[in-house]
């Protein structure tokens, strides 16, 4: 068991790996006893066998697992790997390979009648047995397990057809005349009368079960092989530097601040910073970016990327569950194991559905007997309904379909935060950008450096110095190139408009203004005619003017350019493709917004807009109808994300855009914008269209086995082919592939 405590509210949040569920019917009953408890919130996902517990301090973890020991399941700390898995994908296996030998003559000699020797149905009775009381344990097990409790699930279905369907062979072999030497029995496809016997339908069904149940486990298993892979790419040790000799140590054994050395070839044990060597960094498995990154000391580095052409030496920053990698993983387990709405439903008629096929059956049997059908023809009818209706296609409709997509967005460098994010894309109409770090690379420099008055460019780059914005790191490199920056005292962010502080140069003192020409002229400096002339000339160019001002005057206009992403015109025209209309958001100047705008492809500007007006601007597009997606990398992009319908983060952004966001885009490149949509879109559609097979599968079956039509051998086969095309229609998304590869 997992827990994190959140201090805040003084609730944990708790991971438990649950054993025993063999459909959605569990998982139901588990998570509905769990959110019994006070203060609970519990989700319980039967693809993944995890529940995600929310719960306050009075409800300690070993409440929260005997809860789930007293249902007659287990609960325990997720494993690290997947050994469990494959233990019991292993017993499945022989099982299965037991159950088909020993059901193949079973099934022969009961749908060929020339091969029907003397006997040959007490040697069929020899050989089924074992199918269904060995192979087919599991299911009676769970079936049992469940009737202590007062409860039914897709076991019980099971269970209840395949005894039924021995135990009346048997009656008949024993008791009536089915065991009469020489006699020979016709196979039909609907029922019969007389004194048939059905023990190639209990052995065929629990085959057919146990063939589902194999292919589902594997299934499941590919489904999860993405998230399995991230947690595969860390480094598993690392040679760290101490008084100047490298030491192999276990990566575990990293702290921050720590130097390691990466040679070409091998992977960045952790997050950090370059001090030492100049090359690349392959990043495509984190971020999908498929060009390695040049990389020089000052700049960072993820871990599990893998050095390229250089040696390098980085300095840690993060380590264990704060790096990105773990994020990330964190950000797949968390999506996976939630629920869309659409599963809810699911849920909710997988949980009562059960009880109702059993009322069916039994209303099949009485209905055939009152209506002159014969015991043997109601007894035929009523299993073949037991056999069929399981509802576990149901249970795997959505959570097969959002492992598969959630973790191949992990490998594309899009992650979702949950599956109610699904819900979201299909109805966004609206893309909303912000400029700087977004639509822009957010590297920023100064034009023209060797124009610009030295002593002017010196008091801006100190007053810019202790602000992390990227048009004030532009302005304090800059003056960094002419030497060290003076002191300053009393620096003081105005949001939105500029910097200002008393900067002490030599023996003067100067109160420094930095920022639009508002600010200055706030602040009793107007702009002259000629800077004024300089800065429309500079927003003309698509450049930011920053004017500088000190004793009581505007001096010095300095104009900061931006490049723009070039996966940007091509991320704009993707989301016009998928009828979306692009919008930009920004604070900057109408002139170099609109310049901007117009490289990039897009139509709507709205500028000049402070950052605590983000929202508002999101909130006034939501007033007139639109469903908006928010895209930002900043702190001041933060409360419009978290307001729009949809948040999506640039993963190189801040913490709290990221944490804002709905969707986290680790890649730096703006087409992961409509592959987001595009992912999200295709995700929720598999969803959907699991969710109506499964139904219209019951649907139409359950009259059909009523009626007479189906041999409860055929239903058998049916209902595992439902639930294995479920699994394989989610396993498609494995193949979804960016708009630029595609």
């Amino acid at each position: 068991m997992t827990t994190a405590a959140v201090p805040t509210d003084g609730r944990s949040t708790t991971e438990l790996a649950i054993t025993g569920m063999t459909c959605a019917s569990c998982a139901a009953r588990i998570e509905k006893k769990l959110n019994r408890l006070d203060g609970v919130t519990a989700t319980v996902n039967y693809a993944t066998a995890h529940a995600h517990v929310s719960h306050p301090g009075s409800v300690a973890v070993d409440d929260l697992v005997g809860t789930v020991e007293h249902l007659g399941y287990g609960a325990a700390r997720p494993a690290a790997d997947d050994a469990d898995d494959e233990e019991d994908t292993d017993v499945l296996r022989t099982r299965l390979v037991m159950s088909l030998v020993l059901s193949v003559p079973v099934v022969a000699l009961a749908m060929v009648p020339a091969w029907q020797f003397p006997a040959w149905q007490w040697v069929s009775l020899v050989l089924a047995a074992p199918v269904v009381l060995l192979g087919g344990a599991r299911f009676h097990r769970a079936a049992a397990v469940n009737l202590r409790h007062g409860a039914a699930t897709m076991d019980t279905l099971i269970s209840l057809g395949t005894l039924a369907a021995l135990a009346w062979s048997v009656w008949a072999l024993v008791f009536g005349d089915a065991g009469m030497i020489g006699m020979r029995h016709p196979f039909t496809f609907a029922p019969t009368s007389g004194d048939a016997i059905y023990l190639e339908t209990a052995a065929a069904v629990t085959t057919f079960v146990l063939a589902g149940r194999y292919a589902e486990a594997r299934a499941k298993r590919r489904a999860g092989a993405a998230l399995r892979a991230l947690l595969d790419l860390g480094a598993k040790d690392v040679a760290v530097l101490r008084d100047g000799l490298e030491h192999r140590v276990p990566v575990d054994e990293l702290v921050v601040g720590d130097e390691f050395v990466v040679r070409p070839g091998e992977r960045v044990a952790t997050d950090g910073v370059v001090v030492d060597g100049v090359g690349a960094v392959d990043a495509s498995t984190v971020t999908g970016e498929s060009v390695p990154v040049e990389v020089a000391p000052g700049d960072e580095v993820v871990g599990a990327t893998v050095a390229v052409g250089s040696r390098l030496v980085v300095r840690a920053r993060r380590v264990g569950a704060d790096t990105q990698l773990a994020r990330i993983a964190r950000r797949v387990a968390e999506a996976q194991n939630g629920k869309a709405q659409v599963q809810r439903l699911a849920d909710r008629v997988s949980a009562v559905f059960v009880p109702v096929v059993v009322v069916i059956a039994v209303l099949t049997f009485a209905g055939w007997v009152l209506l002159g059908g014969g015991l043997t023809a109601a007894f035929t009818a009523a299993v073949a309904v037991l056999v069929i209706a399981c509802p576990c296609a149901l249970g795997l409709a959505t959570p097969t379909a959002l492992m598969v997509g959630t973790g191949r967005g992990a490998q594309l460098g899009i992650l979702l935060r949950g599956p109610e994010v699904l819900e979201s894309t299909r109805r966004v109409d609206t893309v909303v950008l912000d400029k700087t770090g977004t639509l822009t690379t957010g590297v920023m420099r100064l034009a023209e450096p060797d124009r610009v008055d030295p002593t002017a460019l010196r008091l801006a780059g100190a007053v810019e110095d202790g602000s992390t914005h990227p048009i004030a790191r532009a302005i304090t490199e800059a003056a960094r190139g002419s030497g060290a920056l003076p002191p300053v005292t009393g620096a003081r962010t105005v949001d939105g408009l500029g910097v200002t502080g008393t900067v002490h140069d030599g023996e003067a003192a100067h109160d420094v203004v930095v920022g639009r020409p508002a600010l200055l002229a706030e602040r009793g400096m107007p702009v002259p005619a000629e800077l004024s002339a300089r800065i429309e000339a500079a927003r003309a160019g698509g450049a930011t003017a920053v004017v500088v001002g000190w004793g009581g005057e505007a001096r010095e206009v300095l104009a900061v350019t931006d490049t723009l992403r070039g996966s940007a015109p091509g991320a704009v025209a993707s989301l016009r493709a998928l009828g979306v209309r692009p919008v930009l958001l920004t604070g900057d100047h109408e002139a170099v917004a609109r310049a901007m705008a117009t490289r990039a492809g897009i139509d709507e500007v709205h500028a000049g807009v402070l950052p605590e007006q983000k929202a508002d601007a999101i909130a006034a597009l939501q007033a007139d109808g639109h469903v908006v997606a928010m895209v930002g990398d900043g702190v001041n992009d933060a409360a419009a994300l978290a307001r729009a319908d949809l948040g999506l983060a640039m993963g190189a952004g801040t913490d709290a855009a990221i944490e804002a966001g709905d969707v986290t885009l680790v890649r730096e490149d703006l087409s992961a914008v409509p592959d987001a949509l595009r992912l999200a879109r295709r995700t929720l559609a598999t969803i959907k269209s699991n969710l109506f097979w499964a139904f219209a599968y019951n649907v139409a079956a359950i009259p059909l086995a009523a009626s007479g039509l189906l041999n409860p051998m055929v239903a058998g086969a049916a209902m595992a082919f439902s639930s294995v095309f479920v699994v394989g229609n989610s396993l498609r998304l494995r193949r979804f592939a960016p708009q630029a590869r595609a």
